[in-house]
């Protein structure tokens, strides 16, 4: 009797582990953690690299540079004028 409780509480035992090897360890869930948010800061960067350089090339962009610079030069005018 006692050799087959002995064995039954052996397999529950091997059981009981065999399914907490399945689950992550804390370690490995923060590994993928900081792989996960690598990966979205990375997108997110390249995706607000992109969209800074398509607003940079637009064509509102470059009339407002030159606008600004054209009143820049008229007020260097007027002021080495007076």
């Amino acid at each position: 009797m006692k050799l087959y409780l002995a064995a039954a509480v052996l397999m529950l035992v091997l059981a009981v582990q065999t399914e907490a090897q399945d689950e992550p360890t804390l370690e490995q869930r923060f590994a993928t953690f900081q792989t996960q948010v690598k990966a979205i800061a990375d997108d997110l960067t390249e995706k607000t690299k992109d969209t800074f350089e398509k607003l940079d090339k637009s064509e509102f962009a470059t009339k407002t540079k030159s606008w600004f610079s054209e009143q820049f030069e008229k007020m260097k005018q007027t002021l080495s004028l007076s």
